[in-house]
């Protein structure tokens, strides 16, 4: 039975894993390798917690008493009471790698190690390990709170008591689990991340505008937001990572990556944390 919960990584993603977690009335533990990463996570939860109370979303004593129930830590030892962590760091195999080889020796015998990877094989990293049905993917998407669905990524040797306890995990933190087979990006990214890459080639060959592309995909494919403004919201640098990966994998030519992309990457035009990307901010 899941009572405590570990997160690696206080990033987007792994803060609004640890607050998604801590509302469910989970005991959290948040481990980041620097300090002033860690409290930026904590900070970032506390703003939302906050947000949420002035928007009359919950009480402020359901607000205080969530907060309370994180705990930062930059140990990573500290996670060795954990009943399921679950990693959020960089989307880079040798790193998890690496770190799923230490939570290996450090975590107990039957806790299970999760990973929030957006496409990396979770079969691979749970190849690592001494105990590979016991790894499983639980990928989330941004931002974590709000967000309803996670990919439940199935490994070539998850065990079905890993499957159904990640999948019991998804349903307590008031999310929707969808099951998906091993493979390069599982099924949402297989299908969004071509779909953008096709919307900067439409661009690219001038066929229409970033502005016409976007809205003629919000009102004619009732898609909430563009698929040029989507990529400027989750980085191009980010982006390209990905759509390489998939390409990579796949070594199939259908999945190349648009030149422009790349072109916007090498000239630092990263979408909206740079100000600049398909459209301006």
């Amino acid at each position: 039975m899941v009572k405590i919960i570990g997160v690696i990584g206080a990033g987007t993603m792994g803060n609004g894993i640890a607050q998604t977690a801590a509302a469910a009335g989970f005991q959290v533990i948040l481990q980041d390798v620097q300090e002033s990463f860690l409290q930026r996570g904590l900070n970032t939860i506390q703003h939302n917690l906050n947000r949420s109370v002035e928007k009359g979303k919950i009480p402020k004593e359901e607000a205080e008493a969530t907060f309370a129930r994180i705990a930062g830590t930059t140990q990573i030892d500290d996670l060795s009471q954990a009943d399921i962590v679950i990693e959020a760091i960089i989307e880079n195999m040798e790193s998890k790698k690496s770190l799923l080889q230490q939570l290996d020796t450090l975590c107990k015998p039957d806790a299970i190690i999760a990973s929030n990877t957006s496409g990396l094989s979770i079969t691979e990293l749970g190849n690592c390990t001494s105990r590979p049905a016991q790894v499983i993917g639980m990928h989330f998407f941004n931002p974590v709170p709000v967000m309803e669905l996670v990919e439940i990524v199935r490994g070539q040797e998850t065990s079905a008591e890993t499957y159904e306890a990640a999948k019991r995990l998804a349903e307590k933190f008031g999310k929707k689990g969808i099951t998906v087979q091993d493979a390069p990006l599982f099924a949402v990214n297989r299908i969004l991340v071509p779909m953008i890459n096709e919307a900067i080639f439409v661009l690219a060959e001038g066929t229409a505008s970033a502005e016409d592309i976007d809205e003629g995909m919000k009102l004619g494919a009732n898609h909430p937001i563009g698929p040029l403004a989507l990529a400027d919201l989750i980085g191009l640098d980010t982006l390209l990572f990905v759509i390489e990966t998939l390409y990579n994998e796949t070594s199939d030519s259908k999945y190349r990556p648009a030149p422009l992309l790349k072109k916007l990457v090498r000239a630092g035009h990263l979408g909206r944390k740079t100000g600049k990307g398909f459209h301006q901010y």
